[in-house]
Parts: C-alpha cells; structure tokens; sequence
C-alpha cells in the first residue's frame, strides 16, 4: 500500500474540507468564536490569505492561499485544530489510538485538500463554498 500524499505547492492555492470526527455535533457553530480565535491565532503565526470559507456544524470548507516560497499548510491546520480543542471542555468519546496519543476525539485525523490549479478551478471551488450550505438546506 502506498502512503497518502499532500500536493506542497509553495504560495499556492488550496481548497480544504475539514470534519468532526462525530457528524452528529454541532461544535463548529456552536463554538464560533473558538474557532475565529484558532484562525487569527494561527495566521498572526503563520500568515495566510483565506479567499473563501463556511462554517458548518460538523465540517468547513475554504479556500486559502499560502505566501510566496511557503507550502506549510499541515502546520497550519495542526495549529487550528489544537487551537480550536483547547477551547472546548474535554469530554468526548476518545478511541485508544487517540488517547495513546494524547489527542482529544474531537476533530477527524485526515482533511480533503486540493490544489487550485487556474482562475476556473479556482472560480468553481469558490462557487462551491459559497452554494455548499443552500444545498444543504441550511
């Protein structure tokens, strides 16, 4: 079996979806302001310009570009993540992998991530943030 790889694209464009680990919370609306204060947190440390971005109850999508010569969007989403965790009060249902980890059960391990690729990908996936939450009814 081959090992999952992320496309590092130094000052490029990615587009990212973000999950709970349990679909059924709530925790991103619920926590807004946690999760606004793990972004500016993060990109006063590690700038990055977020061109689009929903917020729903149990995943995100956005569009972000990185700086010029940077490709270091793991860290980036590590730190939010952590960020966002701290400022929940712990409780969640941790599995033994995670616990073994020190990790809180909050957040799924992997993210979707695709490299924006011209101004047309870049368009749709825009599109995409922006009509995500009127087909989910929402």
């Amino acid at each position: 079996m081959t090992g999952y790889r992320r496309n590092f694209v130094a000052g490029g464009c990615f587009f990212f979806t973000v999950n709970l680990a349990d679909r059924r919370h709530r925790l991103l609306t619920e926590n807004i302001d946690a999760l606004r204060t793990a972004l500016r947190e993060t990109r006063q440390r590690h700038p990055f310009s977020i061109d689009a971005m929903v917020v729903l109850p149990d995943h995100l999508h956005t569009v972000w570009t990185l700086p010029e010569g940077d490709a270091d969007f793991a860290t980036r989403w590590r730190l939010i993540k952590t960020s966002f965790s701290r400022h929940l009060a712990a409780g969640e249902a941790v599995s033994g992998s995670r616990a073994a980890k020190g990790e809180r059960g909050i957040w799924q391990r992997r993210y979707w991530e695709h490299t924006i690729r011209d101004e047309k990908d870049f368009e749709r996936h825009i599109d995409y943030v922006h009509i995500n939450p009127s087909s989910m009814g929402l």
